[in-house]
């Protein structure tokens, strides 16, 4: 199955999009640039919660498939993003306590295709990622998660550590991987439970952090300290579904 990643250039094409109601993830605009349509851009963006990087001529030269971009570009997300009520009504129509990913700092498509990835095979009900510093559902990201987006759902929030609040009061309950938490071995993972995963570069972010229930660490023997972000999310997911399973 092929994958359409959207690009939109022009400003009358972006504002039209927003209009439309496409969601779109990451917004380029040239620097300087205060024109009446460029401002309703950066209103629209900023009220849909676009990433807007200010960028010079020539990368958006460089980035333009049209040669016209008049001085903005635009990458759309490649499917719908979910709501997170939605995800919660997977995991009542199977029976099962949600089970639920939360991902914070996730810039790299290909970690966020793979987590994807392994949500779906570990049995989650869906995968929530935040509107700023986060990558969106690009179609490198669809490819990556070898089919597993036509069958996960994904949720993106405003803010993480919000949702986590108002995921606890469904009952659920969260952990959060990090190299300096407790051994994911000697803790209980039962239950309705949302497992926080950062980037290997920044972790996850403090006020996230602090929203958590727990934080796991995955026990390591190696010379460095550090796995892969979406390798880091499997080995803790496959513990949640060992002991789910017992």
């Amino acid at each position: 199955m092929g994958y359409t990643e959207f690009t939109i250039e022009g400003r009358n094409a972006v504002i039209e999009a927003y209009r439309a109601g496409k969601p779109i993830d990451k917004i380029f605009i040239l620097d300087g640039c205060q024109d009446g349509p460029m401002m309703t851009i950066k209103r629209e963006a900023k009220k849909h919660g676009s990433l807007i990087k200010f960028v010079d001529k020539e990368r958006l030269d460089q980035m333009s498939e049209t040669k016209r971009h008049q001085g903005v570009i635009a990458y759309a997300a490649a499917y719908e993003y979910a709501q997170v009520e939605e995800l919660l009504e997977v995991a009542r129509e199977k029976g099962e306590p949600p089970f639920l990913f939360l991902l914070d700092n996730i810039e790299d498509p290909h970690n966020l295709g793979a987590i994807i990835r392994t949500a779906n095979l570990a049995g989650a009900h869906g995968v929530i990622i935040p509107k700023n510093r986060a990558v969106g559902l690009t179609a490198t990201v669809a490819r990556t998660s070898a089919g597993a987006l036509n069958y996960t759902k994904v949720a993106k929030v405003t803010n993480l550590g919000k949702t986590i609040e108002e995921l606890k009061k469904e009952g659920m309950w969260f952990v959060c991987g990090d190299m300096d938490g407790t051994s994911m071995y000697d803790l209980d993972l039962k239950g309705a439970i949302g497992l926080v995963i950062g980037s290997e570069g920044t972790g996850v972010s403090r006020l996230v952090k602090e929203k958590c229930d727990f934080v796991a660490s995955i026990p390591m023997k190696g010379d460095i300290d550090s796995l892969n972000a979406s390798v880091a999310a499997g080995v803790l997911a496959y513990e949640i579904v060992r002991q789910r399973m017992n």
